[in-house]
């Protein structure tokens, strides 16, 4: 079993943040402030709640201010940094951190999304079958702004269907992904890779598999939601 004190935590830190740039202009949007602290230090608080101590930042864009703000630790965290030098994706970012991964499951969180669920439960579920690669899934009202993720009985991906204007209520995701390493090793490396876009989607149907949980979501990368962050974190969303 995947037991969270030995697993490395990778955060993908290395987007632009173009949507953001008219209120959060001098600094990468993982370290935009919401009640007097940058938000990453929201999803590090987290890992440590659920007994994560070591955590890789897959970073890029403005990756110096961000190592400058936590350095190499944050309370009982351990920090260690993979800095692209051209622009990877999300799945080319991960494959370069892969050095610094050591453990045989890695926790994958996306650096502008948070979603309130039990990490250790994801987790333990995780690792009750020999699963490849999981997608932590959570339901909104409004799924339109969000591609939508359609899973079986089994709980396999079998599709994923793209934004439209349906604003109707589904499974999306919620940016927190579990992978065993060798699967990670699979991506190609140097080459640009969405793990959205290109590499989840060649898994589905039978590598791939969701895990619901319904608890409260947001992303920070538009202007309209990083307005909604306070109330989120203070309980009010």
């Amino acid at each position: 079993m995947a037991r969270a004190c030995d697993m490395t935590a990778a955060i993908l830190v290395g987007g632009q943040g173009t949507r953001l740039r008219s209120v959060v202009s001098d600094r990468p949007k993982v370290l935009a402030e919401i009640l007097g602290k940058p938000f990453l230090a929201y999803l590090f608080d987290q890992l440590l709640s659920s007994g994560v101590y070591k955590v890789v930042l897959c970073s890029g864009y403005m990756a110096d201010k961000i190592e400058a703000c936590f350095g190499d630790s944050y309370d009982l965290l351990s920090i260690r940094y993979s800095k692209e030098d051209r622009p990877l994706g999300t799945g080319g970012g991960l494959r370069l951190a892969l050095p610094c991964l050591a453990s045989d499951t890695i926790l994958v969180m996306n650096g502008d999304s948070y979603i309130d669920a039990d990490l250790g439960a994801y987790m333990d579920w995780f690792s009750e079958e020999e699963r490849q690669a999981s997608l932590l899934l959570t339901k909104i009202d409004d799924a339109s702004r969000y591609g939508t993720v359609i899973i079986n009985k089994n709980k396999t991906v079998v599709a994923f269907e793209e934004k439209c204007d349906n604003s109707t209520s589904s499974w999306i995701n919620a940016g927190v992904y579990l992978m065993k390493r060798s699967l990670v090793s699979s991506i190609p490396a140097g080459k640009f890779c969405s793990l959205e876009r290109d590499f989840f989607p060649s898994l589905k149907g039978g590598e791939l598999y969701g895990y619901c949980d319904e608890g409260r979501f947001i992303d920070i990368g538009t202007p309209e939601a990083y307005v909604m962050a306070e109330r989120f974190f203070c309980g009010e969303e």
